[in-house]
Parts: C-alpha cells; structure tokens; sequence
C-alpha cells in the first residue's frame, strides 16, 4: 500500500503515521485507544505511568505549536504523546526486556500500532476507488433496494426531520465506531497482564481483517452511495453538522433525489463519477464493524452487552439515514462479518468441520448476493414481496448458521449432582 500511494503521488499508510511522530495527527482519539491496547500487557502501576507520560508529552506539543503559531489544521491538538509511548515502549522491549516478557511487549505494540495502520490503509484504499474506478453501479443497488422499500430514503427523511441534535449525535457514534470496538477488545484483554499471554481470538482480530478484506471487493463492486449519487453530496448536512466537511456532487448525481423520492425503477447501467468520492458502499464496513462489536460484546458484563446492542443499531441508523448506504449493503455487511468471524474461529480450531461448513455457505452466500444485486436488481424491484423476504432469509440464515455453530462450541457444563436422600425406617 506504500508503494501504490507513492504511485499515485500519495504519502502511504506508513509515512502518514511516521509524520504524526512530530505533526498534529488526524485522529488523537485513535492513537489513545492504540495505547490502551499496548498497555494491556503492562501492570497498573506501569500503565499509570505510561498515561501520565503521554498526555505530559501532549502538554509539551500544545504549548510548543502555541509558541511558533502552528496550526492544527485537519488534525486534532493532541495524540502524539500516545504514539510516543507506544513507539517507547518497543524500544524498551528491544533493549531492557529478554525472552517471553520482550515478545509479549512487542506484541502489545505491534497491536497498537496495527489498529492505527489498519485505520490510515482504509483511509488510502478510499482514495485509490476513486482513482481506480470511474464508473460506479449505483443504478444496480438503487434499483435492488426497492426491493427491500428504499430504507435509505425512510430513514433519511427521518434523520433530516431530527435536524442538528439528531445529526450529530449519529454522526459522533458512526466517526468513534474504532474506539468502540477498542473498549470491548480491552475487556476481553483484560487478563493479559496477569496470564502473561494473549487469548487466542479477540475482535481486534476479526476488525483488522475486515479492514484487509472489504476494500477488495469496493473494487469489484464501486458504489458511492444514495446521497452521492442521488443527491447534492454532504452538502445536504452542511447546514446542520458541527464538524463534516461539505462535498457536493450534485454535478455527477443521476437526479437530486435523496430522501424526498425514490428513484424510478428502470433498466440499470453504471454511470461515471468523480475521482474524489470514495466507492466503499458494497459491503457495508461499517456495519460490518459495529456487528464485530456486537458479536464480541456478548460474553461481556451487561452494560457492555447493552452498549453493543446499542452501537449496532446506531450505526445501522447512521449508515442509512445519512445517505452512505443502501439497504442492500446493509444484508452484505452482516454476511460477510459472520462469514470472516466463523473463518477465524474455525482456523483456532484446526479447521472443525461444522465451521468449514459454515464459512463455505457464508461465503456462497456473499457471492450470490453480489451476484443478483448486479444481474437481476430490475426483477428484484418488480418483485418485492419475492426477493424482499428473500434477502432478508438469506442473510438470516447465516445468522442462524453462526449461532448454532459456535454454541455447539462453547464447553458443556455438566449438572452438580443431587446427593440422594436418605429414608430413616420409621
């Protein structure tokens, strides 16, 4: 991905995340929760440590840029004194620590870093969509969506109807889905520090491989999305975000429709676009994130379990009332995160035969939903009382699959055996 950016005339993932060494970062909220997963194989009192060292370090930066007048233009005032620490502790790992204890350090810093470089390669697989693929499928998905009654057109004239509060409040969840998904992966973590080794599969896992995985198929399938593509760009939100930027595209949009009136059902075709707008819509990433959380939040204590069931359908509502995705990308998200999570599971278990099974028939199902969604979005929408209950089966009975499979997994507790009374003569 370095090599592809610096093609493109583009500073890579790595040299992104050299610059914030010195430079305001894009994201402070993000190198902290990097940090919170390196801490986890550090004691407390060595964690405390740790925290103070790193916001001192941000004192420092803030009053240095104060003193010269820079500017943290695009960034955020503070998050390097996290990446100083997580790059100071692989350096104490390499010259004060020997044998098991140096290489749980550096995993704990290689984990860190990873969830940050994972962040800023999405960030550049965004853009090379845009470069890469000029035309996008719009037309196929929009066409397809009637199938399930437009939800992105419902629930954004929902959101809008909320105005500013409603908004922003959506759009905090959907923008810190990655510092999410950090508190519930430091909850499963959290024994780390005193086992001394890390549990064999946590949602960091199964997140970074989504990361990997999904910007494959945007190259497959580019689409931009409804309010991209039938509409005026985020330029609908200008008037009420606090912090989104405004990008129209209402020159490349097929009509100005989104969400007042669902497009008309005709032939699809692909249409071009311009080469700034991301084709990251099939499948949904994010929903693909926020159902990992889900998932992985439900062993944990019950407000953990609440704040997941919460995240996931705030997302839900996110990526559809703000125009970024169609409901059918919604369906893809959901199979593909429960086919990657079942890979992973079953590769922990030496490739357990139910568990093969199940990915093999996620995956079927993936493709076959990519499929129909490119060659038969026009029979879809001319019958949605068919293909509606159809989609919606489909990616249940992966839900189905899944659950049914891991539980058969989960250890068997056997019932405490009832001491037998005994009768006294009378």
């Amino acid at each position: 991905m370095e090599i592809a950016a610096h093609r493109y005339g583009l500073p890579g993932p790595i040299t992104n995340q050299a610059r914030e060494v010195v430079f305001a970062p894009k994201s402070g909220p993000l190198l902290y929760a990097g940090m919170a997963l390196t801490l986890v194989v550090l004691p407390w009192r060595q964690r405390f440590i740790a925290v103070g060292a790193a916001i001192g370090i941000d004192v420092v930066f803030l009053l240095v840029r104060r003193a010269v007048g820079a500017t943290t233009t695009g960034g955020h005032p503070f998050g390097n004194g996290a990446l100083w620490v997580i790059l100071g502790l692989a350096v104490i790992a390499v010259t004060r620590r020997t044998g098991r204890e140096r290489v749980l350090l550096l995993k704990g810093v290689g984990l860190g870093l990873l969830l940050v470089a994972g962040r800023k390669t999405g960030d550049l697989w965004l853009i090379i969509t845009s470069k890469t693929r000029p035309a996008v499928l719009d037309p196929y998905l929009a066409t397809a969506d009637h199938a399930l009654g437009n939800p992105s057109w419902l629930v954004g004239r929902i959101v809008t109807a909320t105005g500013p509060i409603g908004f922003n409040f959506l759009d905090f969840v959907y923008g810190q889905l990655a510092v999410a998904a950090v508190v519930v992966a430091l909850y499963q973590l959290r024994h780390v520090a005193v086992e001394r080794r890390f549990p064999g599969h946590h949602l960091v896992r199964t997140f970074l491989v989504i990361g990997v995985l999904g910007p494959a198929i945007y190259m497959i399938f580019p689409v931009v999305g409804p309010i991209f593509a039938y509409g005026n760009g985020t330029e609908h939100w200008a008037a009420v975000s606090l912090w989104a930027e405004a990008h129209p595209t209402v020159n490349w949009a097929v009509a100005d429709l989104w969400p007042q009136t669902p497009p008309p059902v005709n032939t699809p075709h692909s249409i071009p676009f311009d080469e700034i707008t991301p084709r990251n819509c099939m499948p949904s990433l994010h929903t693909a994130w926020a159902t990992v959380i889900f998932v992985h939040s439900r062993k944990g204590p019950r407000i953990l379990r609440y704040a997941g069931t919460f995240w996931l359908i705030a997302t839900l509502c996110a990526t559809l009332g703000f125009g970024y995705h169609y409901g059918v990308d919604l369906i893809a998200g959901v199979v593909f995160t429960l086919t990657i999570e079942a890979a992973l599971r079953t590769y922990d278990r030496g490739w357990d035969p139910s568990g093969a099974k199940l990915v093999a028939y996620g995956a079927t199902v993936f493709a076959a939903l990519l499929v129909s969604y490119r060659y038969l979005p026009l029979e879809m929408a001319r019958h949605p009382w068919v293909y509606g209950p159809l989609l919606l089966l489909a990616m249940a009975s992966v839900i189905y699959g899944y659950v049914r499979t891991t539980t058969s997994w989960e250890p068997r507790t056997a019932p405490v055996p009832q001491p037998q009374t005994q009768h006294e003569p009378a």
